[in-house]
């Protein structure tokens, strides 16, 4: 492709970086960022199709992820200090940053750093998963613990402070990843498990177009009790598990399918925090002109494609740079010395 030159020398391979996992956060980003683009365009029954499939699977994905490359989490000095600089201090920031489109835009300041405002739940969410790390390594069956605890998430209207539905909801994701190793991924590589992968994620597609004006749109969004949503406990039980069972299914096959060599776009799957954290802000803009143009199935593509493009222009090293105060914020100086033992 004509970009990777550039994109490759741009941003060399890291030391001790498997392309596996960063070539899946790319993808996987591609796929939060289209679909953020889409999302105002979901009156085109092939962008409601696409909305619903994509958002079945793809913050499962990093959540898995994020859980698998959290194992080695423990209360240390140095641990907790990159768990504050690289999701709290970020998380302040942006929802700071993400209040000034409302006010330009809408004219409404609204400020709640214990409410999570758009994509910000995320960092919220990994905050406290990642504390929790620890607990879950302690327990016999943490992944049917953590399936309990998401069933039952949905039986109260928990408060909005702290993201608790998405939080508890999305928890055995973040556990799921918790309890993989590295065989587990090598098994993924397999060539049939490789064709079932592919085999799946178009049925996934297909069935997803077939049935996606049937289903709740809140159920892909994790934010609500079941009454909200209009169910009686039991029956959102089922559906929850059925949630879980298809996103664990279809996270597993975007795995399976996902390259384990280093890529064009391997060098931009260190950065998605960059893309996902920023795409937002301009994703607010871009939605005041979408028009006429836009409601069409060549309108929704080429907006899906634009995503792409997006995604891959923010993980890139200028981009890096010039946000990294935000990002990634250099916190030393926030920080004691390490104390010398006597």
């Amino acid at each position: 492709m004509t970009v990777a030159t550039p994109l490759r020398a741009a941003l060399p391979p890291a030391a001790g970086r498997d392309p596996f996992f960063d070539n899946a956060k790319f993808l996987a980003i591609t796929l939060v960022v289209s679909g953020h683009l889409i999302e105002d365009l979901r009156d085109v029954p092939v962008a409601h199709a696409a909305y619903f499939y994509v958002y079945t699977f793809h913050m499962p994905l990093f959540i898995v992820l994020s859980g698998y490359l959290s194992r080695n989490f423990t209360f240390s000095s140095g641990k907790a200090r990159k768990l504050i600089s690289t999701l709290a201090v970020p998380y302040v920031i942006f929802e700071l940053l993400y209040s000034l489109p409302r006010l330009i835009l809408y004219g409404k300041l609204d400020i709640s750093l214990l409410d999570p405002y758009y994509l910000t739940w995320f960092l919220m969410s990994l905050f406290l998963w990642r504390l929790s790390t620890p607990v879950w390594q302690q327990l016999r069956w943490p992944l049917t613990v953590a399936v309990g605890l998401s069933l039952l998430s949905g039986m109260s209207r928990l408060p909005d402070e702290l993201s608790m539905n998405r939080t508890l909801g999305l928890l055995p994701f973040y556990v799921l990843g918790l309890m993989l190793r590295p065989e587990h991924f090598e098994w993924l590589r397999r060539q049939w498990v490789r064709a079932a992968g592919a085999i799946v994620l178009v049925g996934g597609g297909i069935l997803a177009l077939a049935t996606h004006s049937l289903v709740k749109t809140e159920w892909i969004r994790w934010r609500h009790a079941n009454d909200v949503i209009g169910v009686d406990d039991l029956t959102g039980s089922l559906i929850r598990l059925g949630m879980l069972a298809a996103g664990a299914l279809l996270v597993a096959a975007f795995l399976a399918v996902t390259p384990a060599r280093r890529t064009w776009y391997s060098g931009l799957g260190a950065a998605t925090m960059y893309a996902y954290l920023l795409h937002g802000l301009v994703v607010k803009v871009a939605e005041r002109f979408y028009g006429d143009w836009a409601q069409t199935v060549a309108g929704v593509t080429a907006v899906a494609l634009l995503g792409v493009g997006l995604a891959a222009l923010l993980c890139t090293e200028p981009v890096r740079r010039a946000t990294r105060w935000a990002v990634e914020p250099r916190m030393s100086w926030a920080f004691t010395g390490l104390r010398k033992p006597v």
